[in-house]
């Protein structure tokens, strides 16, 4: 087996090999290195074979301030057979050698493998890694453990029969309504689907990125045929849409917006269908609707009062008749046990200090 780095002329090979893995995903294409410049910078590595990948690990490298340090992150990765122990513990022990050349703290993964498969999880352990609690009250970690993939190699007319009654009912009331969904969008339009992201972001009670990370997007995923941006319009006014990931087989619905004008023409409804009989054409087998709250017990259901906006949202996902996935989580290895130590303890410690003695000083004024 050869280790070695890749680089921009072995493009087409690298997401060949991810696009054509069970447990590819586009945030290990080549493409995503891209966007996430410069504030991290990535690092990819892979693992040949008679002269064939058969691994692959897209590092995202981002700096500390103030130390000579750095976070390794692969985002829905490693690539690999996790059932070949042989190569996985080749490739961890290459990248344990990369992280410590750039003194590194850590490495994170969060690939996607089931929760099912706890002989994964013990291999991972074995080597040296730590599960990370998930966050409270979100997705889960950096990217969501659990999701919603739908299975999308079946006729129109099957998969209009698998949806829930009433999300078939809205899709044709969309129609009728007039709205119309644009699948051709250009660059232009990525500004509009960020105001109605705002919109959106507004009134759910999450924060978004700036605009030009979202041209950014378009920038580096667009023209390889990465990303697929759709707009809903009712009477000339946009006011829904979606930025679409595709890769090998697979397409994810990344971001979604909606304005609150219009709620009551079901835009949302028929900008996934649009979406999905796109992902169709494109030879998609898997549509995923990506992250959604981890299902609550029988217990947690009869005390909820109201729906959450979390809540509502695996409510929207799941009536398309997508499958709910719980991943195994979010993993890291320290690298430094000192520094990783300083990260995980030290700095929470810290800000949660800082923070009880700015209470006891009084009301810190806000800025507008």
């Amino acid at each position: 087996m050869n280790f070695k780095p890749m680089t921009a002329a072995d493009r087409e090979r690298w997401n060949d090999f991810v696009g054509r893995s069970p447990i590819g995903d586009a945030l290990q294409s080549f493409e995503w290195g891209e966007v996430k410049k410069p504030a991290w910078q990535p690092l990819r590595f892979a693992v040949e074979e008679g002269g064939h990948i058969v691994a692959a690990a897209s590092i995202l490298k981002r700096k500390l301030p103030k130390v000579n340090r750095c976070i390794f992150y692969c985002a829905r990765g490693p690539i690999l057979d996790y059932d070949d122990e042989e190569l996985l513990c080749f490739l961890c022990d290459r990248l344990r050698a990369e992280g410590r050349k750039h003194r590194a703290i850590l490495l994170k993964i969060d690939p996607a493998i089931r929760a099912e498969r706890r002989e994964v999880v013990a291999r991972l352990q074995r080597i040296g890694f730590i599960p990370v609690p998930d966050a409270p009250g979100g997705f889960g970690g950096t990217q969501p453990r659990c999701v919603m993939p739908l299975n999308i190699a079946r006729s129109e007319e099957e998969l209009l029969a698998s949806f829930h009654q009433k999300w078939r009912y809205n899709i044709r009331l969309a129609e009728r309504k007039g709205v119309t969904v644009k699948s051709d969008c250009t660059r232009e339009d990525v500004r509009t689907f960020y105001q109605i992201l705002q919109e959106t972001a507004q009134r759910d009670g999450f924060r978004v990125r700036d605009l030009s990370y979202f041209e950014r997007m378009w920038d580096e995923l667009v023209p390889h045929g990465r990303a697929r941006l759709f707009l809903a319009f009712y009477q000339g006014e946009p006011i829904a849409g979606a930025f679409n990931l595709l890769l090998g087989d697979k397409c994810w619905y990344l971001y979604g917006a909606s304005s609150n004008r219009h709620r009551n023409v079901m835009p949302n409804h028929l900008v996934q269908w649009t979406a999905i009989r796109w992902a169709k054409a494109q030879g998609c087998r898997i549509y995923d609707f990506r992250g959604v709250a981890p299902q609550k017990t029988a217990d947690q259901t009869q005390d909820a009062t109201r729906e959450t906006h979390l809540e509502g949202l695996n409510r929207f996902k799941a009536g398309f008749g997508a499958e709910y996935v719980e991943y195994i989580g979010e993993f890291d290895w320290p690298l430094s046990r000192f520094w990783y130590w300083l990260w995980t303890v030290g700095k929470p410690l810290a800000v949660r200090l800082l923070k009880q003695r700015k209470g006891q000083a009084g009301p810190q004024p806000v800025e507008e």
